[in-house]
């Protein structure tokens, strides 16, 4: 029986350089997109989606993202604190580990949002996280139709959702949607200080611990002013 997380982190740290000139004064996870920050809207999911509690890393504005949360219950948000160093997306999960705990859990790129089709994608993927095989399962966006993306992909998919990761000069369907469900069993071995995410992703892929599961639905990366307004446009065709 799948068991769904119910602790997410959410990476929220990062100074959103692209999103420029909205960040000079306000971090980028509180954006506002339809008339709520980009934060609530990946919180709300998670909330939606039964997780009790959200671990949420800060460095850029932090103090703004602190004080947003504080009064948040469902679900209570926990806040890593990263103001005095630069850990990146990697860095940054090995210090929240201990807030985390044993158990796989959900996470979020802050930045992500997306449209559900028939059934919850968070929902989807506890139903296709299977713990004997996989470490980490990614939420992966077709490039072909997904908002705010314009890039060559990151990975081609096998038939029983194993993934390809990208080389070079090669254009591949699918983008990593800023959402998973990953065990910390992932970091055994991470490096220390800052890092990326991809390194670890790059481990599982190699020992074939690494899958994805396609969105069902409409996916929007919200990385630049101009993103803001494609995915409210989007948002509200979807609720017309």
């Amino acid at each position: 029986m799948p068991t769904q997380p119910t602790t997410a982190m959410i990476l929220a740290a990062g100074f959103g350089v692209r999103m420029r000139p909205l960040t000079d004064t306000m971090p980028k996870p509180l954006v506002p997109v339809a008339g709520k920050p980009l934060l609530d809207h990946v919180l709300d999911r998670l909330a939606d989606a039964g997780v009790t509690k959200a671990v949420v890393n800060v460095h850029y504005l932090p103090d703004q993202i602190v004080q947003h949360v504080a009064n948040r219950k469902q679900p209570h948000v926990v806040i890593s604190d990263e103001r005095d160093v630069v850990l990146g997306t990697g860095g940054g999960v090995v210090r929240a580990l201990p807030l985390l705990g044993p158990a796989p859990f959900y996470h979020l790129n802050a930045d992500t949002m997306w449209i559900d089709g028939v059934q919850p994608n968070l929902s989807r993927l506890a139903d296709a996280y299977d713990p004997s095989r996989m470490d980490i399962l990614l939420l992966m966006a077709p490039t072909a139709n997904s908002i705010g993306y314009s890039g060559s992909g990151d990975y081609g998919m096998n038939a029983d959702g194993s993934l390809r990761k990208r080389k070079e000069h090669q254009v591949v369907p699918f983008v990593y949607a800023g959402v998973a469900i990953i065990s910390p069993a992932a970091f055994m071995n991470a490096p220390k200080g800052e890092f990326s995410l991809t390194t670890i992703f790059d481990v599982a892929n190699e020992q074939e611990r690494l899958f994805g599961l396609r969105l069902d639905g409409l996916w929007m990366h919200v990385g630049t002013p101009e993103a803001v307004q494609a995915a409210e446009e989007a948002l509200l065709q979807s609720a017309a």
